[in-house]
């Protein structure tokens, strides 16, 4: 039996920490060494979340409408980090938060579960 815990241990984080990486990198310019130290990972973690070989996560349809609004958070999450150096771990919980609260764990639990 997998309970919603082991699904955002072993699905959701890594994928957040995926897409955040990304978008520091990518979008904000961040060092991966950079964020690598903020997020107190490995540079080879960074280096794998970029070429996507780790944090694979959960597969959501292009249109979700809760998955998008949940990467707009997300994007939001990162500049806070980039520009008003916030502290990702807050930023992080806060994620894994609205990831909850927008329905979004109950959709990857059941594609995983087959039930609620």
């Amino acid at each position: 039996m997998k309970i919603p815990c082991e699904i955002i241990v072993w699905s959701v984080l890594p994928m957040i920490r995926r897409e955040m990486a990304s978008e520091l990198v990518l979008e904000h310019g961040m060092a991966q060494a950079e964020v690598a130290r903020r997020f107190g990972i490995t540079d080879a973690a960074v280096s794998q979340y970029l070429k996507r070989k780790r944090g694979g996560g959960p597969a959501f349809d292009e249109g979700d409408e809760d998955y998008a609004a949940f990467m707009r958070r997300l994007k939001e999450a990162a500049r806070r980090i980039a520009e008003e150096g916030s502290d990702p771990a807050v930023e992080m919980c806060g994620l894994c938060g609205a990831f909850k609260r927008m329905g979004l764990l109950d959709k990857v639990y059941m594609s995983q579960t087959g039930s609620l």
